[in-house]
């Protein structure tokens, strides 16, 4: 069976409790894949250090993954079912999210699943350094699974026809087609959403504004409405999604994504992110990280088709070990 056949989950054995085990074993059925459950192991202290000699080391990290791959099967023995393989592997290897991305790459499954926690005093999901760079590098369609308990009659797709902050046309195409599968085999209803900001566009139109000519924003929030508006109308169309529920909405997406989700009860928001350099993406990155903390679902990320991880195949010399069951 190929890697696209299998669904990768991430597991955090220090976690009480594991949502995206669950729900992957839901995808992995909905999708006729096997489920791997993996965990990435690493104790600083064990790793290159003189205290220890080579087969000292050794010995301390084959006890370290014996235990975790005796509670990933013991969670594989929760699931029982019948309709779905489930297979498990622990590896040594550091920093986490490169340890991730690198298995990714070793074995190209479908979806990548992780979870993500919630905040209750703010009522928000708390994206770890780890999501962060996951969301950034991983190559494969990333899935960040809430805690609560979410089901999927409905799927929210956001794309950018405009194209705007760099995106690539194919981009849509992908979020998009993965969306309309995802809601075949999950018997869901697809939603299309399209949001953009005037503010922008007024505040530049301001900039060469010649005083004391008044400056005709109702004329720029009209202009840029019908643009966005026919962009959102040719991209549904040509992709054949007319018959989707679609919603094309002026103000910030940072609040009016999250509150569509919430007024659509949307159990999972599909959604792109494009590779950019480190110093672009920490321009970008408060507004990334005010749409994604504040989604009430699940969150699918999905990256152009062309894209390439930064991420190096290989873990260092001497510091990977793997064990599997």
């Amino acid at each position: 069976m190929s890697g696209r056949d299998k669904i990768l989950v991430v597991v955090d054995p220090t976690a009480a409790e594991q949502p995206a085990v669950a729900r992957g074993a839901s995808l992995a059925d909905a999708f006729g894949c096997d489920l791997e459950l993996l965990i990435c192991q690493h104790d600083p202290r064990f790793a290159g250090s003189r205290l220890f000699g080579g087969e000292e080391r050794e010995a301390v990290r084959r006890a370290q993954l014996n235990h975790q791959l005796g509670y990933l099967k013991s969670l594989a023995r929760d699931l029982d079912s019948e309709q779905i393989t489930v297979s498990i592997k622990v590896v040594w290897d550091a920093p986490l999210q490169e340890a991730i991305v690198r298995e990714v790459l070793r074995s190209e499954p479908r979806f990548l699943l992780k979870d993500t926690h919630h905040h209750s005093a703010l009522s928000r999901s708390l994206f770890t350094n780890t999501d962060w760079h996951l969301i950034r590098d991983c190559p494969v369609p990333l899935w960040l699974v809430k805690p609560e308990e979410i089901s999927f009659p409905t799927i929210l797709a956001a794309v950018d026809p405009m194209h705007e902050f760099e995106k690539p046309a194919s981009l849509d195409d992908a979020i998009l087609d993965l969306a309309g599968q995802l809601k075949e085999s999950l018997h869901g209803r697809l939603h299309v959403y399209h949001g953009y900001d005037t503010t922008p566009d007024i505040a530049r139109a301001g900039a060469f504004a010649m005083a004391p000519s008044p400056l005709p924003v109702e004329d720029i929030d009209n202009r840029v409405r019908r643009a966005h508006e026919e962009a959102f109308a040719n991209l549904v169309k040509d992709r054949g999604y007319e018959q989707a529920q679609i919603h094309v909405l002026s103000g910030s997406p940072a609040e009016l994504l999250p509150a569509l989700a919430r007024k659509l009860g949307a159990g999972l928001v599909v959604m792109g992110s494009v590779a950019r350099s480190r110093l672009k993406h920490a321009a970008v990155g408060s507004t990334a990280e005010r749409v994604l903390d504040h989604l009430p679902c699940d969150v699918l990320i999905i990256k152009p088709p062309a894209f390439e991880s930064p991420v190096t195949y290989h873990a260092q010399a001497g510091d990977f070990m793997e064990l599997t069951a």
